[in-house]
């Protein structure tokens, strides 16, 4: 082949390839790949609301000293119990019950106390503006059983419970040691019987100087009790008096003749002294007998003294008046849960009975705070032992259970009992006396029912 054939078809063939080249599709790209899906960022969420504590109003009487011990107890429920606001209303004795009274006549919610400090609860509890508490009682399984024998009977309107006493009442015999040493008289001891008492009274008083024995005539159901007497043949629906019984005219008249043989001070003399407390503080009487209220003060003062049981009859019983102020729930309150919450701290060795009983305001309602740290302390009195004793020993009989006692007191009982204290009655004619003012009145309101 001629070198002019052979290069033709060299560019014969170049021409077909460019040809090919251009009607060939372009190529595909390789498409990148999407960046990676990163996850959502949360959705800011609204702040929840700050929940108000439910706010609770506390009454309570007493002086600006004593309503700092109450705060003191409120602080402590508060802090444990943040949920829950409580505010004291306070009041003087004199005013506070009428108060309350109007409180609980508004019917405003907003002014009724939720929870309240009163005596006596019966009466109350039948005017209908306290809350029966047997519900809660059973809900929260509440041990009753740890209050002192019968002092829930004080708190209680026809079979149920309608408060918690903060206390009890346990009169023991406080003495002056020093004032039995100088007078060479061995000191009380649960052996004592009236008639120890009586022998030990005759060389402890001295004349225009000294008194063996000062004590409030509304305590002489200590003696009724202790020799088997009675006030009333039944103390919730009563239907006679028993004080013209012959238990009852001897106890009455022991203690008439400790005053009349100048041992024991007139309770007209008393009050004029300044009291209980004022005169042994002052060694003007070597002994006393009353509740633990005066511990702080002797404590105080300095004296040295200590506390025994209250000597018996012989052949008789220990026995001590089983009440107190109680803390109630109005059944007017609005927020009675929390109400509740409060009022089983309250009466708890955990709560408020630990800090009133460690504080040396109270001897606590119940026997395990009685039986804790909390009184069992090393301060005097040294013969701690004589008041849980006495506790032991309460029992019903020092007043009675029914809306009407205290007008009893009040206007027939207190009155007739004061002109034997004085002197101007013989108890052997005034109380059978006494007694037909006592029927009439109990029959005049329909007892027994």
């Amino acid at each position: 082949m001629s070198n002019y054939y052979r290069n033709l078809i060299v560019a014969l063939l170049a021409i077909a390839l460019l040809a090919l080249s251009a009607c060939a599709p372009p190529a595909t790209p390789v498409p990148a790949q999407p960046p990676a899906e990163q996850p959502a960022a949360p959705a800011e969420q609204p702040a929840a609301p700050a929940v108000e504590p439910v706010t609770l109003t506390w009454a309570l009487w007493g002086s600006p000293e004593e309503v700092v011990s109450h705060q003191r107890v409120a602080d402590a429920f508060m802090a444990e119990h943040p949920e829950i606001k409580v505010e004291i209303w306070n009041q003087p004795w004199d005013d506070y019950f009428t108060k309350i009274q109007a409180l609980w006549a508004s019917g405003d919610t907003a002014l009724i106390p939720d929870i309240a400090f009163l005596w006596p609860t019966p009466r109350y509890a039948a005017e209908g503006v306290l809350e029966n508490l047997d519900p809660f009682i059973e809900q929260a399984g509440y041990d009753l059983n740890d209050y002192w024998p019968g002092l829930l009977e004080s708190a209680k309107y026809q079979g149920s419970v309608y408060g918690f006493p903060r206390d009890i009442e346990v009169n023991v015999l406080y003495y002056n040691q020093d004032l039995f040493d100088a007078a060479g008289v061995a000191y009380p001891d649960e052996s004592w019987t009236w008639d120890e008492l009586t022998a030990a009274a005759e060389k402890l008083a001295v004349p225009g100087e000294r008194y063996a024995l000062a004590m409030e005539g509304g305590k002489f159901s200590k003696w009724l009790n202790q020799n088997g007497g009675a006030i009333l043949d039944d103390y919730v629906n009563p239907s006679k008096c028993m004080l013209a019984e012959p238990a009852a005219v001897e106890a009455i008249s022991f203690f008439a003749d400790l005053m009349t043989k100048g041992y024991a001070m007139r309770p007209a003399d008393l009050n004029q002294a300044g009291g209980d407390q004022a005169v042994f503080i002052s060694d003007q009487a070597a002994m006393i007998i009353q509740n633990t209220s005066r511990v702080s003060a002797f404590n105080q003062a300095g004296k040295n003294y200590d506390v025994a049981v209250v000597p018996i009859p012989e052949g008789g019983q220990r026995w001590n008046p089983a009440g107190g102020a109680a803390w109630v729930m109005s059944a007017g309150s609005d927020a009675k849960d929390a109400a509740w919450t409060f009022l089983s701290w309250l009466q708890s060795t955990e709560g408020g009975e630990q800090i009133y009983t460690a504080s040396g305001e109270i001897f606590p309602a119940l026997q395990s705070t009685a039986n804790s740290p909390a009184f069992l302390t090393d301060q005097p009195p040294a013969n701690k032992q004589a008041i849980i004793d006495e506790a032991a020993a309460s029992g019903v009989g020092g007043f009675g259970y029914f809306p009407e006692w205290g007008e009893l007191d009040g206007s027939i009982l207190g009155p007739g009992m004061d002109l034997i204290w004085s002197g101007e009655a013989d108890p052997a004619t005034a109380l059978p006396a006494l007694c037909k003012q006592i029927d009439a009145f109990l029959a005049s309101y329909g007892y027994p029912k």
